[in-house]
């Protein structure tokens, strides 16, 4: 089978079409950002790649379009294909269809975490010999790579709440049909496409609603969104975490379930939200029949994924992470995590709220109190269009707020001193700040 990839280069559609290579199939396709790291990627994978949309593409007559999330009506190739007739499917949908759908599916939801529990999830299972093929939001360090397929009858997929596609407006993770299924947590995200919380809530219960009787769900016992979410409805056994009379784990790493101890979580990991994370890969890996005992072990190699509290350099015993973090829960527990492994160390946070949400400014409010662990806060303010500067008023003069990208960071050079610990905040690749923030420390 040839399938096109019309919005090829996000991390969802890239992983997607290296599955489909992966499984023998011809893959092209196009996108409006055709750069690296993503398009090098691809294409070392023998995957051809368009700039645009132009509908001189239709010559190279695939089987099917294959529709990812960004393509709106109006886009030339998209209507043309739409005036053709010619046979499109969205991304989950040929996902499922295609690869899915003789597989153990492991699903991990929620708003947060769920790249990094998919990567312990698939790690533990890989550690215990089950080579399960995987699609993760991120890149794992353990594996090097984001998506992989296998000849395991297992497989983890990392299960988004955001829309399918302009023709399907259900989230990604109704299509995947999961036997075991990990619900994070769960608030209010994606003020793009939700008006509230409870139309998210509608969504989580349309993923329950998919998990069969002989499954298992995996739910953290302290969200109450989570608690409505199945109060509506559960034909499924449910297991908790986070909870005394479930799955639960102390300061010191030592795992319970039911009271009865399992073990003890140890490795360099920082922050509670992890420790939370690990039970809910455990569980889940349970299920497929791996022990408690070998589901530790893993998880003391696990090396977390990229972008995830990663140490990008060390200059004048300076150090600067990158974190994906993006929303206020997340970065009050990123920061958190941080200030429990440095101590009184200072903090630099620089954040740039990129989200559709943040860029929206709906949880605008809440950015001062989650930055409340931070020594010093810098904002990035371009292309926002709501008062960054009155919302992080509350924060007084340890907050700098600029919509040059130069000038923020000359400011953090000039404080920056022996022994800082600089964390960088984004969902995106905010400029290339990284590499300019170390050369300039170096300079």
């Amino acid at each position: 089978m040839h399938i096109h990839i019309l919005g090829i280069c996000g991390t969802f559609m890239g992983g997607i079409a290296a599955l489909a290579k992966q499984a023998g199939h011809r893959v092209t396709g196009c996108d409006a950002n055709v750069y690296p790291p993503m398009s090098t990627q691809l294409q070392s994978q023998g995957i051809e790649l368009i700039e645009g949309f132009a509908v001189e593409q239709l010559e190279i007559n695939p089987d099917v379009f294959v529709i990812g999330n960004v393509i709106s009506r109006g886009n030339p190739l998209m209507e043309e294909i739409l005036n053709r007739n010619l046979s499109y499917t969205s991304g989950p949908q040929w996902l499922a269809d295609t690869l899915l759908h003789d597989k153990w599916v492991l699903g991990v939801a929620g708003t947060h975490g769920k790249t990094t529990t998919s990567a312990m999830l698939a790690w533990i299972l890989d550690y215990a010999g089950l080579s399960p093929g995987f699609l993760i939001g991120g890149v794992p360090q353990n594996f090097g790579i984001s998506a992989r397929l296998s000849d395991s009858p297992f497989f983890v997929i990392e299960a988004d709440e955001y829309d399918t596609a302009f023709f399907d407006k259900r989230s990604k993770f109704v299509h995947y049909r999961p036997r075991t299924l990990i619900l994070n947590n769960l608030e209010f995200d994606h003020a793009d496409i939700f008006p509230d919380l409870d139309a998210i809530e509608t969504q989580f219960h349309h993923l329950v609603r998919t998990v069969p009787g002989n499954g298992l769900i995996v739910s953290n016992g302290r969200e109450t969104a989570l608690s409505r979410v199945l109060r509506r409805g559960c034909w499924t056994p449910v297991e908790h975490f986070g909870v005394d009379d479930g799955w639960n784990i102390d300061a010191a790493g030592r795992v319970t379930l039911h009271h009865d101890t399992q073990g003890s979580l140890l490795w360099e990991l920082i922050g509670e939200h992890n420790h939370q994370n690990g039970l809910a890969a455990l569980a889940a890996a349970r299920h497929v029949g791996i022990s408690v005992t070998q589901g530790l072990s893993a998880l003391s190699e696990f090396k977390n994924v990229k972008r995830r509290m990663e140490v990008r350099g060390t200059v004048r015993a300076i150090t600067v992470y990158d974190d994906f973090a993006h929303h206020p829960t997340a970065i009050d527990t990123t920061v958190a995590g941080l200030r429990r492994k440095v101590g009184e160390a200072r903090i630099i946070a620089v954040l740039e709220p990129r989200s559709n949400t943040m860029k929206l400014g709906v949880m605008k409010d809440a950015l001062p109190d989650s930055l409340r662990n931070a020594d010093m806060v810098f904002c990035y303010a371009g292309n926002l269009e709501w008062d960054v500067r009155g919302a992080l008023a509350p924060l007084g003069d340890k907050a700098v707020v600029d919509d040059n990208l130069d000038k923020l960071i000359d400011a953090i050079v000039s404080v920056a001193r022996s022994g800082d610990h600089v964390l960088i905040m984004s969902n995106g690749g905010f400029g290339g700040i990284h590499e300019k923030l170390l050369d300039r420390l170096t300079g």
